[in-house]
C-alpha cells in the first residue's frame, strides 16, 4: 500500500515536511493505523500527533475520522482546525 500524506500549517512546521509518500511494511487499513505508524517515529511526531493535540484529517479531500478506511493511492491530509472570523 502506498499513501500520499500532506501536512499543513503548524504540523508542517513542527514536523519539517510538507508532503511524503508512505509505503509501510505493514498494511495500514485505517486513519487510526496511519496515525499510530506516524507516532511510532517518536519525538516531534509522537507529540504533534498525540490524541490530545487538535488536528483534523481528510482522505481524498473528504473529512475523515480514525475509523475511515484507507486504500492504496489515497491522499491523506493532516491539518490544524480552521477557525473563521
Amino acid at each position: 500500500m502506498a499513501l500520499t500524506v500532506l501536512y499543513f500549517a503548524r504540523l508542517r512546521e513542527t514536523l519539517g515536511v510538507a508532503r511524503e509518500e508512505i509505503a509501510p511494511a505493514h498494511d495500514l487499513s485505517s486513519v487510526a493505523g496511519l496515525l499510530d505508524h506516524l507516532r511510532s517515529r517518536g519525538g516531534a511526531w509522537q507529540a504533534a500527533l498525540a490524541p490530545s493535540q487538535p488536528f483534523r484529517v481528510a482522505v481524498n479531500q473528504d473529512m475523515a475520522d480514525a475509523l475511515t478506511a484507507l486504500r492504496d493511492g489515497d491522499e491523506v491530509a493532516l491539518f490544524p482546525p480552521v477557525t473563521g472570523g
